[in-house]
């Protein structure tokens, strides 16, 4: 009996085993997902400087140290003046460049597009450079920028939803506070308001993949190009702002002329 009693008790299982178990069950997990995230990010930015040659990547960088690095400092880190560029990707430079908004000319609310002050050629560079800096959105390819193959229903129904109440139904822009405005979007390439969506400049919120797919982007870029190809089918847009230029109108130009009947029909009777 006290045999069978001791051999029992060898047998049992001590409680902190079972904790240690579980403590190292954890340490390994984590472990391995902290080396599977570390292998998937290195293999991102490799393939990320291997899209861009090297020479591009370092012509880049001469003109990031001449044209940018005064706000953004050298190594693109970040200053009081701008933000860091770590990790914003090509897609930001190539939107933000691409449309004259950087550099900026002046301190202001926000950056305003005017004529861009570099080749595409250059603009590739600094995406280039920057992409090579750590991992972001990339430059959008052709076959969702276009416009040709999606749907324009769906992306009307997309920008009513996620982009109306700042750039107006028809994409004609828009007031917001502090001097700041949401853009016309009439003559932006499809390219950019592709970037805009993925990057968010400016007050505008990211619509990353997750938010809005790429093909559901490609849907509001077709819905753009029908309505800066088709004319307003009620006659004389005025500008596509709405009720308030209408109403606008019709006080100035249609109670002008109902006062101006009125007064020709009195000097009539008289």
């Amino acid at each position: 009996m006290f045999n069978t009693t001791k051999k029992n008790k060898k047998g049992r299982r001590s409680p902190l085993a079972t904790v240690s178990l579980l403590a190292v069950a954890l340490m390994t997990t984590g472990g391995a997902y902290a080396l599977f995230s570390t292998s998937a990010n290195a293999d991102d930015s490799t393939s990320t400087v291997a899209a861009s040659s090297q020479s591009q990547v370092n012509e880049g960088q001469k003109l990031f140290a001449s044209n940018c690095a005064t706000c953004h400092g050298l190594s693109a880190q970040g200053t009081s003046e701008g933000p860091s560029l770590i990790g914003v990707g090509a897609a930001s430079v190539d939107f933000q460049v691409g449309t004259g908004r950087m550099p900026m000319a002046a301190q202001g609310p926000q950056a305003e597009e005017k004529p861009e002050q570099f080749t595409d050629q250059q603009v590739d560079a600094l995406a280039a450079y920057v992409a090579s800096l750590g991992p972001g959105p990339a430059v959008p390819g052709k076959e969702l920028t276009d416009g040709a193959e999606g749907d324009a229903a769906e992306g009307a129904e997309l920008f009513r939803i996620n982009c109306a109440m700042c750039h107006n139904v028809a994409g004609a822009g828009g007031a917001l506070t502090e001097g700041k405005y949401a853009p016309n979007l009439r003559d932006v390439s499809g390219k950019h308001i592709y970037e805009a969506m993925l990057t968010g400049p400016q007050n505008m919120p990211v619509f990353n993949d997750l938010n809005l797919t790429p093909d559901q982007k490609a849907d509001i870029i077709t819905y753009l190009k029908y309505v800066q190809d088709n004319k307003s089918p009620g006659g004389f847009g005025l500008g596509d702002l709405g009720p308030v230029a209408e109403g606008l109108f019709i006080w100035i130009f249609g109670l002008g002329a109902v006062v101006a009947m009125t007064v020709w029909l009195t000097a009539k009777q008289n």
